[in-house]
């Protein structure tokens, strides 16, 4: 009779855990998979230094206009982060807090810029299209030009004498 208690208890311990198992272990796949999805999505927002801002936040917390198809005025921009910077020093009675906002709200809106300069490159480049030949005649120039042996030249024939 004690063998059939222990036996039973024994089983039950063992469904108990093998099912708490089963469980981590589909909530750990689960995580790993949401993990490694938002980690390949190149606009998820912990992906840079300003995390959680989105452009729109950033200009406002800077007070400038959002730049439009990639043409910012930088010159503004970092106006206003350096006054917003400096009023919020710590040192001098400001928060911490917002002066890193202030510093993530100028990044964001600098990396905005820098992806659309980046882009509108691109496209030139490819709307310049492959020039194979423009190239070669460049790399032709830009070498130095060797030496070559002087061909033999085929011996003309001439007419015999009448």
């Amino acid at each position: 009779m004690a063998h059939r208690i222990i036996s039973q208890v024994v089983f039950t311990g063992a469904r108990v855990f093998g099912r708490a198992f089963a469980e981590a272990y589909k909530q750990a796949s689960a995580s790993q998979k949401f993990a490694a999805a938002n980690s390949s999505n190149p606009t998820a927002a912990n992906t840079h230094s300003s995390a959680g801002l989105t452009l729109d936040e950033a200009c406002r917390i800077l007070n400038v206009s959002p730049p439009k198809g990639g043409q910012g005025n930088l010159d503004l921009v970092h106006e206003r982060f350096k006054r917003l910077f400096d009023l919020n020093d710590p040192k001098k009675g400001g928060s911490f807090y917002l002066q890193s906002k202030v510093l993530r709200a100028r990044e964001r809106i600098e990396m905005e810029v820098r992806k659309a300069a980046q882009a509108a490159e691109e496209e030139e480049e490819l709307r310049g299209g492959w020039r194979p030949r423009a190239q070669r005649l460049r790399h032709q120039q830009s070498r130095p030009q060797q030496p070559t042996e002087p061909q033999p030249q085929e011996q003309q024939q001439q007419p015999p004498p009448s």
